[in-house]
């Protein structure tokens, strides 16, 4: 769980740097007005329906792409937890309905708000929330910490360490109202539904194959290794018996436990 970078975390590393490469292709190519979603003249005039499809694969500013990106990195957690194969079984199943809920509800609210609310920005914005609703159910708070904002101490606001990543994921919440709310909120509401497992019936337990996700032979190679590592243990504590050095053995057997612990061993 400590471990730097995205050591352990494939999945995440593509997204995070296939988020950063398609938003600079997108700016190189100046094609950014392809990805965001105006419900007129996009949608009821001109049919495009296409963009229902696209406008989560890039951020249109530097803004949105910076706190997006820094949020998936500390989301990467999730993955080290779960495993590459839940959590891209996990963004699979979520993206259809990430794609296309915001779009409904902008639909929805659009004649209450009397066509104020028209546009929403591209960016993976709603499986980026989908993903942390899981965080937030799921990573337990280490450590807490007050910030006293005057001199008496019952004034003060309490943190923990999963408070830069709240405050990253409000930033881009509020990166480009309301739009980007209505992404977030979307997202959100998604993952709660998929962790709950509010919705069809196998959303919840379908997992993609194991060959796609590369863990079979990683699987199998782990058992081989422990398989090795439980024999060589019995060949020793066999030899200390017969050599009637049990309650040695039995003590150097955790001492040595402890050690492989810290050589990394395991």
């Amino acid at each position: 769980m400590l471990a730097s970078g995205f050591t352990a975390a494939p999945v995440s590393k593509y997204i995070f740097f296939g988020i950063i490469v398609a938003s600079v292709l997108t700016s190189i190519t100046d094609t950014k007005y392809l990805f965001h979603i105006q419900l007129v003249p996009h949608i009821w005039s001109y049919r495009q329906f296409w963009r229902l499809l696209i406008w989560q694969s890039c951020y249109n500013n530097s803004t949105e792409l910076l706190f997006g990106v820094m949020t998936m990195y500390h989301l990467r957690i999730i993955e080290r937890l779960w495993g590459s194969r839940k959590l891209a079984s996990f963004l699979l199943a979520t993206l259809t309905p990430c794609l296309l809920a915001p779009p409904v509800i902008l639909a929805v609210l659009r004649p209450i708000t009397f066509s104020s609310l028209n546009v929403l920005p591209a960016g993976p914005t709603p499986l980026i929330f989908a993903l942390l609703a899981q965080y937030y159910a799921s990573i337990p708070t280490v450590y807490k910490y007050r910030v006293l904002v005057s001199s008496a101490a019952s004034d003060g606001v309490t943190f923990s360490d999963k408070s830069p990543v709240y405050l990253l994921a409000a930033q881009l919440a509020l990166s480009s109202l309301p739009g980007s709310a209505i992404c977030a909120v979307a997202g959100w509401f998604i993952g709660m539904a998929w962790r709950r497992d509010i919705g069809p019936g196998c959303w919840t337990s379908w997992r993609i194959p194991e060959w796609l996700a590369g863990t079979k032979q990683e699987s199998a190679g782990n058992f081989e290794h422990l398989r090795r590592r439980l024999e060589g243990e019995g060949g020793d504590s066999g030899s200390a018996t017969a050599g009637g050095t049990e309650g040695q053995v039995r003590r150097r057997g955790l001492g040595g436990g402890i050690l492989d612990q810290f050589r990394g061993a395991f």
